[in-house]
């Protein structure tokens, strides 16, 4: 696994597999947001599957599939809603991590966060967000 820390409660991934929900517990992690549509995925790594191996291991497991286009208002809020509810640590994944950054920089927007500190922070952990400033200044307003 590549875990990339965003905060101390939040970090990301690249896809994992159903054999890492053990290891995801034992590292602390409450809840596991799965960012990647089944569409992206054979069936061994799809959502069901994801929140069977999950639910073996004893950690909580969300679903909420994005896209470019899916990167709505409604979906930052679930996103953040997840996160915050989680009652712990945080691991989100989609294919490189980059999605779950994404929207993760535009929660923090929305609620009035830094811009230059979203970029520093995404930059950190290796995504560079560059090129969302302007919607991030955006939602910051």
């Amino acid at each position: 696994m590549d875990i990339r820390q965003i905060t101390p409660a939040y970090a990301v991934s690249p896809q994992i597999e159903p054999s890492d929900f053990t290891a995801l517990k034992d590292a602390g992690f409450a809840r596991v947001i799965c960012n990647r549509p089944d569409s992206e995925n054979p069936e061994p790594l799809q959502a069901a599957a994801m929140a069977e191996a999950a639910k073996a291991a004893g950690i909580d497991f969300f679903v909420l599939p994005l896209t470019h286009d899916t990167m709505t208002s409604d979906n930052i809020s679930k996103q953040m809603d997840a996160a915050a509810s989680a009652g712990g640590p945080v691991l989100a994944y989609c294919a490189s991590g980059t999605r779950c950054t994404v929207i993760w920089s535009l929660g923090q927007a929305s609620a009035g966060g830094d811009v230059d500190e979203i970029l520093s922070t995404a930059a950190k952990a290796g995504y560079d967000l560059s090129g969302l400033r302007p919607r991030l200044a955006q939602l910051a307003e």
